[in-house]
């Protein structure tokens, strides 16, 4: 099997998530090397990590180049990503900035693999919260059609970088320790605009067009990408909610074609990348916490619209740094070297 040179950008959440996907799913690597803004070494479930500052020559003889990331401001592959190509690396980008490019593939492997083949030195990967949402609707989309999708996200922390956690965190102990007053005299981590601790608020990343927040709009134009259908309607609301780890999605979705919720269920069961958690008798259904490390997308909560025969809920749930981000980019470099 022929073995690969590999560069993780990034030593954040995602960057070190990347390295342990890496691992765990035994991608064929030749060399490894991680670049970050300064050196250090990093530990990574008891491996050792030389992190190097980033330059231009640092691309040299590397054959993908895995950058993690930075969700709200322009990420390294702004400044690296035609140097790393340049030198004959193949770029997969974590971050925000050439998602839309239309020279540039946006890429969920269960979706539109296919798309890989058209890259020109540079691969997207898509925002966390759309990666979970098109995995869990394309195969209903292939099979009956969908014309609508009302989404409202509940994001974790993370999703937000190290910083927002650590800002949960502190909130936590400050309010045990002495009451939600001791808030306003605590020395916060201000990650987040709000307190998120006992919290949830409906404001993630900047407010553009007509109040959305850019957040909303990505999962209505990366979600058009991805799945080639243009002519969805789709609306967003993103929430930030006191969880670690693990984004959930209420998606409410309107049919072309007749379909039932057993019908969406057998598609969801045989689907790749999908778990289908949906036996409400027993109360089970998919939570954060349980997806938590694991890369599957998992669904349940199916139901049917009383006022509507072609109107369906679901409740998605997935790791928002593994799927979401670092197993998504690992599984895009399987796709390329295949």
């Amino acid at each position: 099997m022929k073995k690969y040179n590999l560069a993780v950008i990034g030593a954040g959440v995602v960057g070190i998530e990347m390295l342990r996907v890496l691992k765990q799913r035994k991608f064929p690597i030749n060399n490894l090397k991680v670049f970050a803004r300064s050196a250090r070494e990093i530990n990574v479930d008891g491996d050792t990590y030389s992190v190097e500052s980033i330059t231009s020559e640092c691309f040299d003889g590397i054959d993908i180049a895995l950058f993690a990331g930075t969700e709200g401001e322009k990420g390294a592959a702004v400044t690296y990503a035609a140097e790393a190509v340049k030198r004959g690396a193949v770029v997969i980008d974590n971050g925000a900035d050439f998602r839309m490019d239309k020279n540039v593939p946006l890429v969920v492997p269960e979706v539109n693999a296919a798309d890989v083949k058209k890259h020109k030195g540079i691969i997207a990967n898509p925002n966390c919260s759309t990666v979970q949402m098109v995995v869990a609707l394309n195969p209903i989309h292939k099979k009956v059609g969908i014309k609508r999708i009302i989404v409202t996200t509940l994001q974790a922390s993370s999703g937000a970088g190290k910083g927002a956690v650590e800002q949960l965190k502190e909130e936590i102990n400050l309010i045990v320790q002495g009451g939600f007053n001791n808030l306003q005299v605590g020395a916060l981590n201000k990650a987040m605009p709000q307190q998120l601790a006992y919290n949830c608020f409906p404001h993630i990343g900047s407010f553009v067009k007509g109040d959305y927040t850019n957040e909303e709009w990505k999962l209505v134009d990366e979600t058009h990408k991805i799945m080639h259908a243009p002519k969805i309607k789709i609306t967003a609301t993103t929430v930030r909610v006191p969880v670690r780890t693990g984004h959930s999605e209420s998606i409410y979705i309107e049919t072309v074609k007749p379909i039932t919720v057993a019908g969406i269920k057998k598609l969801l069961t045989k689907a790749p990348g999908v778990v289908l958690i949906d036996d409400v008798r027993s109360n089970l259904y998919p939570m954060p916490k349980d997806s938590e490390g694991k890369d599957e997308t998992f669904v349940g909560r199916i139901r049917q619209d009383a006022f509507n025969k072609k109107g369906f809920w679901l409740w998605v749930v997935a790791d928002n740094l593994r799927k979401g981000a670092a197993t998504n980019a690992v599984q895009i470099a399987e796709v390329l070297i295949s």
